[in-house]
C-alpha cells in the first residue's frame, strides 16, 4: 500500500498483502481486496465491495456497496459503478470448465457511470463519460458521452459531463444546461469543445448545486 495521503480501512475490511492502493482511498465494512488488486488515489469503495486480483481502479473511482471487480477489469479515473452493479469476465462460464487463464478484458473509460443493478457483458469499452442506467445489460462497447437504456441495452442519447441528457441542433450542436459547456456531434462522434476529455473537470464545475429536475424544461 502507498500514497502520502492517509488510507482509511475499515476494521471489518480485508485486503490482503501485495495490494497497492493510493492514499487518500477509503475501503469500507465487509470490502476485500485482492493481492494483486491496484487502486488509485482518493477512492471510495462502499460495504462489501470485492477488487480482485488482475484488477486496476484508476483515481477518484467511486464504487457503491455489492460490486465485484473481477480480474481482467480496468476502471480509469474518476469512474462511477452504482450499487449491485455487476462486471463480469467470461462471456461463456461453466463450473466444470477452468478459464482461469482466459479472462476477457474489459475496460471502463475515464468518467463513465454505471447506474444501479446494470450489468457489463465482459471484452468490451465502455467510453468515455458514458452513461449506463440503472437496470441496463451491455452487450456491446459505448462510446463517448453514450447514454445506454433497456435490456439488452440500446444507444438512446448522449449525456453530458455533467449527467445531464444532450439535445443536438440541426447544426450537431448542444449545450449542458448545468455547466454550459457545448458539445458537438459529428458523424455519430461527440466532443467537448470547451474541455477536453482528457482534462480534469475544474474545480468551480465540480460542486452541484441544483437537484437534476432544476434543469427539465
Amino acid at each position: 500500500m502507498s500514497g502520502a495521503s492517509p488510507l482509511k480501512i475499515h476494521p471489518s475490511a480485508l485486503v490482503d498483502k501485495g495490494a497497492v492502493i493510493g492514499g487518500g482511498t477509503t475501503i469500507w465494512h465487509f470490502s476485500h481486496v485482492c493481492a494483486g488488486a491496484m487502486i488509485g488515489k482518493s477512492c471510495s469503495l462502499g460495504q462489501n465491495v470485492l477488487v480482485a486480483d488482475n484488477a486496476t481502479l484508476g483515481n477518484n473511482v467511486k464504487v457503491q456497496n455489492n460490486v465485484a471487480i473481477y480480474g481482467g477489469i480496468t476502471v480509469e479515473d474518476d469512474v462511477f459503478l452504482g450499487p449491485s452493479c455487476v462486471l463480469t469476465n467470461v462471456t461463456n462460464p461453466r463450473s466444470q470448465v477452468s478459464r482461469k487463464s482466459l479472462y476477457e478484458k474489459t475496460l471502463i473509460r475515464r468518467g463513465a457511470t454505471i447506474g444501479a443493478n446494470a450489468t457489463i457483458i465482459c471484452g468490451i469499452t465502455l467510453a468515455r463519460y458514458c452513461f449506463v442506467g440503472a437496470g441496463t445489460v451491455v452487450t456491446k462497447d459505448i462510446p463517448d458521452y453514450g447514454l445506454v437504456l433497456g435490456n439488452p441495452g440500446k444507444l438512446s442519447g448522449y449525456m453530458s459531463r455533467h449527467g445531464h441528457k444532450l439535445t443536438f441542433s440541426k447544426s450537431g450542436r448542444a449545450t449542458c444546461p448545468e455547466s454550459n459547456f457545448v458539445y458537438e456531434k459529428a458523424e455519430e462522434k461527440v466532443r467537448c469543445l470547451d474541455l477536453d476529455e482528457d482534462d480534469p473537470l475544474p474545480i468551480e464545475f465540480s460542486v452541484g448545486s441544483h437537484s437534476y429536475d432544476s434543469f427539465k424544461k
